[in-house]
């Protein structure tokens, strides 16, 4: 079976860099994300996204990356993703915070975001799909 094309949202992202369980499906994503295993959206305002949060001091105390170090895995990240620019999405997202990723999701009608977001989870736009590392890791 073809892997969903993802959009990952930051904070599985985040959960997977600052994890200690190799085996958890936010650590495995961003393995694959890392080595390119599966298909995945990104936007500039995404990338900056993850950047930002990264190099906040309360999770980079969590993850102990220099800002080098964070760089470096944002750019494997973006060698191995499909850059798109996002569109406007006929809906809006339940937190205005994440418009972004509903615009993104408008941009490719497979695409699937991945999110940890319970209040993303439960309240996806009408054309796509939003589910959870542990969905996404069982379609893969």
């Amino acid at each position: 079976m073809k892997p969903a094309l993802a959009i990952i949202d930051t904070n599985i992202l985040i959960s997977g860099i600052i994890t200690h369980h190799p085996e958890s499906p936010t650590c495995r994503i961003v393995d694959g994300m890392l080595q390119g295993t599966f298909p995945f959206l990104l936007s500039l305002a995404l990338l900056k996204e993850y950047r930002q949060v990264l190099l906040r001091p309360a999770i980079q105390s969590l993850h102990k990356l220099s800002e080098e170090d964070v760089d470096t895995i944002l750019e494997t990240i973006t060698v191995n993703a499909i850059l798109r620019d996002p569109i406007a999405a006929k809906q809006h997202a339940p937190d205005k915070n994440d418009q972004h990723l509903w615009d993104l999701l408008a941009a490719r009608k497979e695409a699937v975001l991945i999110t940890g977001d319970k209040l993303l989870l439960t309240n996806p736009p009408a054309s796509a799909r939003v589910i959870s590392a542990q969905a996404f890791i069982c379609l893969i």
